[in-house]
């Protein structure tokens, strides 16, 4: 069992991790030359088997997705998903310069590329606060067009009990939708609290 983080730590990651979903929200902005819309991120504990019930939460109901995953390693170790909706796809590959119709490989390389902007920008500007130095492994579809109950095999989690960190994203006057998740385990939330008390002392 996961000790909780202190009411002092929960809102210094609060913080690093607005900061940090703003620098992907920028960087995906940049690229798009769009307006991206993002929610405020929500940080909680959760065990193998409620993971699959706040991505429920998260993305709204069991619909039709796509699905990417990246791991981070050396100081922070865990894993960022990113979950694609079907809706607005076809905005984001026209803003992408896809300009035929997209194929199976054409829309793979599409999620994959967002994604690893999206995990690239926030998990660096995490590091960056944190004073951490990370590492990370190639993007790879993980689930492509299946409903959210499908996506995550709980029975394969490796992990008992995580730290979950939630955004959503969307771009203006699009019905384009994802959902950025980041997972860090029981040996990385250790790590983030001892960073975490170096930045409320150096306040």
């Amino acid at each position: 069992m996961i000790m909780p983080l202190t009411e002092a730590q929960t809102d210094a990651l609060q913080e690093v991790a607005n900061v940090a979903m703003g620098q992907a929200g920028n960087s995906l902005a940049r690229i798009l030359d769009v307006f991206v819309c993002l929610s405020v991120p929500r940080i909680r504990l959760v065990t193998a088997t409620e993971v699959l019930d706040a991505v429920l939460e998260m993305v709204g109901s069991d619909t039709v997705v796509s699905a990417a995953r990246q791991a981070f390693y050396n100081h922070l170790r865990g894993e960022a998903v990113v979950i694609f909706g079907q809706a607005g796809r076809r905005d984001l590959a026209v803003l992408m310069g896809y300009d035929e119709q997209l194929d199976a490989n054409s829309e793979q390389e599409l999620l994959l590329e967002v994604s690893n902007v999206l995990v690239g920008a926030c998990m660096c500007c995490i590091g960056d606060q944190l004073g951490a130095d990370l590492s990370f492994s190639a993007p790879s579809l993980m689930a492509e067009r299946v409903r959210v109950s499908r996506m995550l095999a709980t029975e394969n989690l490796s992990w008992t009990d995580a730290l979950l960190v939630e955004v959503n994203f969307g771009l203006e006057n699009s019905a384009f939708k994802s959902h950025l998740l980041i997972l860090m385990t029981e040996e990385a939330i250790d790590s983030l609290r001892q960073d975490l008390d170096k930045l409320l002392e150096a306040v």
